[in-house]
């Protein structure tokens, strides 16, 4: 029988190290099923069984079909940076919080990877933005990917900045704020909501404008195509400014540089069981299903 899948990756650092007995559960059932496994070398000083084959995840990316995240959002977040450059897919096993992403449980993870593995899954594949950050030279002095947002704050917490929004070189509109996210429908229900923005199903074709506590109750979260591009400057700033991609990466930027954000060509092929459904698992990560009385 033709095997979908020949080479796996196995990635992921939970919080809780009593999580990793997770990891050499899926490790062992895997090597007994004949499978090829890389395990991501970041494991490498906490496991406590012997793996044959520690890899990068740039090695994991080229060399397997699909990569086994074990842990919280973060880590998938993590992982997709790197992966979406290649034709991997990823599914995920929660071991940390909320789950939005990974959303098998650990209890049927053998249960529910072993119908992933014949081939009865779902394809979700969802793109990332990139941020590049231009000096008033118009040289490139950085740039990063995100899979839920870009956040424009300043480096100082607490602190307000006025910000120009151009959008296709057209201005926009001005606000006053503590910052400004750019999310991505995945990252609708991450940052961008705690600040109010709207939740927006995966599928959409949209980038979300929200701004952070913005010092204006006429401001509100705009929606937009995701084939827009967004220029971000602050012209009356004084200190130095960061951009943070999915809160892991932070991107030092001076108060006249222009930020440029728009959809990356990059996407990463995430998959899920054939019984997902993501509006109850809407409900049960955000609550909607509990009484109120």
């Amino acid at each position: 029988m033709h095997k979908q899948f020949n080479c796996i990756g196995l990635i992921g650092i939970p919080r809780q190290p009593t999580a990793l007995v997770t990891h050499q559960i899926i490790f062992n059932w895997l090597k007994e099923n004949g499978y090829q496994v890389l395990v991501e070398e970041k494991l490498s000083e906490h496991l406590a069984f012997d793996v044959e084959h520690f890899a990068s995840l740039e090695e994991i990316g080229k060399q397997a079909q699909l990569a086994i995240i074990i842990g919280g959002d973060g880590n998938i977040l993590r992982a997709a940076r790197f992966l979406s450059y290649y034709d991997i897919k990823m599914i995920g096993i929660n071991r940390g919080n909320l789950g939005f992403l990974t959303d098998i449980s650990p209890d049927n993870a053998i249960e529910n990877l072993s119908k992933v593995l014949s081939g009865d899954y779902i394809d979700d594949p969802r793109f990332l933005l990139e941020v590049s950050i231009y000096n008033k030279k118009g040289q490139n002095t950085a740039s990063s990917f995100a899979v839920n947002e870009i956040v424009l704050h300043p480096s100082h917490v607490a602190h307000m900045i006025e910000y120009d929004a151009y959008i296709n070189n057209r201005k926009a509109f001005s606000q006053r704020a503590d910052g400004v996210i750019v999310a991505t429908p995945t990252g609708s229900t991450a940052y961008s909501l705690s600040a109010g923005g709207p939740i927006i199903t995966p599928q959409l074709d949209a980038i979300i404008i929200t701004p952070m506590f913005p010092h204006s109750l006429s401001a509100r979260p705009l929606v937009i195509k995701s084939n827009n591009v967004i220029k971000l400057k602050c012209p009356t700033a004084k200190e130095a400014l960061q951009i943070t991609c999915d809160s892991q990466v932070i991107l030092n930027a001076e108060a006249t540089d222009s930020i440029i954000i728009k959809r990356s060509q990059n996407a990463f092929n995430l998959i899920h069981t054939a019984n997902y459904n993501y509006f109850k698992n809407l409900s049960s990560k955000l609550g909607w299903s509990k009484k109120l009385y």
